[in-house]
């Protein structure tokens, strides 16, 4: 099993990827990331891998990749489209560069899920800018 990692392009913290794809989902679309190339490893991303979302420069969140398949942008170009299980689990956060395209992430490289008790007391009163810096760090 291997990974892959991905820029969330204009996605600005965690909570705006769910409502995203919580509306996506609503609208009845199936959730599925186009990328130019198909991985040349695609059976092992499938065999329980999963995408790892860089999010405002840290991975932060995780999706399991259900399938790989081939695809088409609005041009007619062929593109490969990963199937995404609807499920986003948040990570124990980890500043990452910025790369282009895609990643493999090996499964031992990969950072932790982040076990949420629930949301940290006295969160709402932090200013706006401080508690973005904290989600952006993966601390809340």
């Amino acid at each position: 099993m291997i990974h892959l990692m991905k820029l969330a392009v204009g996605v600005r913290d965690l909570a705006h990827m769910q409502a995203y794809q919580a509306d996506r989902l609503a609208r009845g679309e199936t959730l599925q990331h186009h990328t130019r190339n198909f991985p040349k490893r695609a059976a092992e991303i499938t065999d329980g891998g999963s995408i790892y979302w860089v999010i405002s420069g840290s991975l932060l969140a995780r999706q399991l990749v259900t399938d790989i398949v081939e695809a088409q942008w609005d041009d007619g170009s062929k593109c490969a489209a990963l199937m995404l299980h609807p499920v986003l689990v948040p990570l124990a956060g980890r500043p990452t560069k910025p790369f282009q395209g895609w990643r493999y992430l090996a499964a031992p490289d990969a950072p932790p899920d982040l076990a949420r008790a629930g949301e940290a007391k006295g969160a709402d009163a932090l200013p706006p800018a401080l508690r973005r810096e904290l989600e952006t760090l993966g601390l809340l």
